[in-house]
């Protein structure tokens, strides 16, 4: 089990915190157990804002994914397709005890010097 960091789109990020988003899409699967995603903010924020665990984690096809998540994705189908536009596969984090920081972290604080282009892993996390 282990934990990554996602950068997010802040307009996404406020979708999760609010509920309306129970599902955080990537076009790459970890090759690791990913138990809890922390958060970030991307610009104009530019901060780990919350952390969230994985109920479960779908890999499929992105119809398939859709067809499973579309209820609670927090984005529309216009965007989801073009996201997957060029892919043959979809990763879905079904996100569960989520969690909005009051006070939101520096990436140093973590170890981590810039924010990923998608994910990285994060050593020591309690």
């Amino acid at each position: 089990m282990c934990t990554i960091l996602l950068s997010i789109n802040p307009e996404h990020v406020n979708n999760i915190f609010s509920g309306k988003k129970l599902y955080e899409f990537r076009k790459v699967v970890c090759k690791r157990n990913v138990e809890k995603i922390l958060i970030y903010s991307t610009s104009p924020v530019k901060k780990v804002t919350g952390e969230a665990y994985v109920e479960k984690i779908l890999y499929d096809k992105p119809e398939k994914v859709w067809k499973k998540t579309k209820q609670a994705a927090g984005i529309d189908k216009e965007f989801f397709d073009q996201y997957y536009a060029n892919s043959t596969k979809a990763v879905a984090f079904q996100l569960k005890k989520i969690k909005q920081y009051k006070n939101p972290k520096d990436l140093e604080e973590y170890g981590i010097k810039c924010p990923p282009q998608s994910f990285i892993y994060v050593e020591n996390v309690n």
